[in-house]
Order: C-alpha cells, then structure tokens, then sequence
C-alpha cells in the first residue's frame, strides 16, 4: 500500500475473521469481515485501492442501506476509485479547454458515473470493477458536453447526428480526396437527404462567435478594428410597425362596429368606397367621410400616445 494512504484493521475485526483460509478455500473474505478504517483513500496507489475495493465491495452488498457503515464502505469506494475518474477526464481535456469548460467540473461529473457504477457492481460476478465503471464515467461526461457545450440547445437526436456526420464526412473525405456531397453522405449512412441537411444545419449551432470580434475578411488598417457587429445585419423596418400596430390595436378596439367593419373593407380586403357602399347601403360619399373621419380619430390618438 502506498506511503500516502493507510488502512488500519477496525477494533471489532474477531481473531478468527483475521485468521488464514482454511485449506481448500478461496481465502475470499466472508461478508462479515469488519471493514478497516481507511485513511486519506483518494491519495491510496491504484493497485491498492483495486485489492482492498474487493473487501468493501463484498461487505457493501451484505450491509443494510442507510446504516453508518454502509455509508462508510461506499463513501470510502468512491474516494479509492477517483483515480478513474481523473483518468477518463484526462481524455477529455482538450474538449474542455475548446469549450472553455473546467476540468474539475469534467472530474465532477465523472464522479457521478463513478457512483452510479458502485451502485449497480455485483462482485458475484468476478468482472473488474473497472472494467463496468468506466463506461459509466466516460458516459456521464459525453452526455454532460453534449447537453452543455452546444451555443445553441437543439433536439438531442441533432447532437447525435452531428457526430455521426462527422464520421461519416471524414471517412469519404478519406477515400475521395474531396468533401463529400450530402447525397455521398447520405447513402453512406443510409438516411435522406433531408435528415443529413437538418443535421448539418443544427451543426452550426454547436459554436458561436462574439459580435464584437473583428471580422476576418476585412483588410487590415492601422488603429482601426471593426466588429461584425458593425457589418452584419440591418434596421429593421418591421420593428418600426411592429411598435404601430401595438399603439393601435387599444384605439380599434375603441371604434364603433361599423367604423372597424369599413377599416376591415377598405385596407384587409382591398375594396373600393364603392363596394363598400353598396354592401352597407350608404353612398360612397359617406363612406368616404366615415374614412377620413375614423382616420383622423387613430392618428391624433396614435401621436398622443
């Protein structure tokens, strides 16, 4: 065991639980065997914490959930198997830092595929407790980018797609020597055209630049640096109505039926005063009047407003 971490045998460990197997027998430790009190277990050698995860492991699955020593033996088996955690988040660290994440929040998540692992270890079956964790641990921090690291939230199924076109998009290039087209790309995965589009486009979103980075294609000039956002975009007339009509609508709702009945002929269905007229049973020339009067009405109450 390593100088960093110790285990010191528990007080109430019988003669008889310390004693050698008896011939013919594996040696395995029976399922009350006391635990030892394990000091600084995160610190302890992997080698060591492998071996002496077999006894909590087995004592583990014959204590009662909840007790102090259940807790006891499962707290202790997440400290001596960080070091799986930190070896999974080790491949993980050019990810984090593309995605400006820390890789202590990497460790953290992996933690909780860590734990997941402890919980569902059956030592019965005789598997290396690493050989079920680390699935788990890699799987927690894969799904922890995958729902974090995206500038834009897309439906989960596009996530997953994105990865395979990538796959997909480096193998043809491969073999081509050229950028596949999306037909290539999709008989390769055998999916529609239109999938591997949606995919594609949900791509983008994965990445964002700031508005206020200095564009790319621009020449450069001496002292001068100009944003995108200073490039991109325009007014947008729409903006300006959009304000109008939410000044408006209090004032229409204040109209007669009749007056909003000739607004609705005259400029939703493009009919003339005539028309109009004709199916309301007045003159054109009132119809014309009632306009100008309703007009006159919404425009002083528009600029009072």
């Amino acid at each position: 065991m390593s100088h960093s971490a110790t285990a010191v045998s528990a007080t109430h460990a019988t003669d008889e639980q310390n004693a050698p197997a008896a011939p013919g027998t594996t040696g395995t430790p029976t399922p009350n065997v006391a635990l030892p009190e394990v000091k600084n277990a995160a610190e302890m050698a992997p080698a060591d914490a492998r071996e002496l995860s077999k006894l909590f492991f087995r004592r583990l699955r014959a204590l009662e959930e909840g007790t102090r020593e259940y807790q006891y033996a499962r707290n202790t088996l997440i400290e001596m198997n960080l070091s799986l955690v930190q070896f999974a988040a080790r491949r993980f660290r050019a990810r984090a830092r593309g995605g400006n994440l820390d890789i202590d929040d990497i460790v953290q998540v992996g933690t909780i595929g860590l734990i997941k692992a402890i919980d569902r270890y059956d030592p019965e079956r005789e598997v290396e407790f690493s050989t079920l964790a680390l699935p788990y641990i890699t799987g927690e921090i894969k799904r922890y980018f995958r729902d974090t690291t995206w500038a834009v939230h897309v439906p989960r199924r596009l996530q997953e797609l994105r990865t395979e076109l990538a796959k997909a998009q480096e193998a043809l290039t491969n073999v081509l020597g050229r950028a596949p087209t999306v037909k290539e790309v999709s008989e390769h995965l055998d999916l529609p055209e239109e999938q591997v589009i949606e995919g594609l486009v949900a791509a983008n979103g994965y990445t964002s630049g700031s508005l206020d980075t200095a564009d790319s294609d621009e020449p450069a000039a001496a002292n001068r640096v100009t944003p995108l956002a200073d490039r991109l975009g325009a007014v947008d007339p729409a903006m300006e109505l959009f304000e109008h009509f939410h000044t408006l609508a209090p004032l229409l709702e204040k109209l007669d039926e009749r007056d909003r009945l000739i607004l609705h002929l005259r400029f939703g269905r493009d009919r003339t005063q005539a028309e109009i007229g004709a199916e309301l049973g007045i003159s054109q020339m009132q119809v014309s009047r009632l306009l100008s009067r309703t007009l006159a009405r919404l425009r002083t109450g528009m600029l009072s407003e």
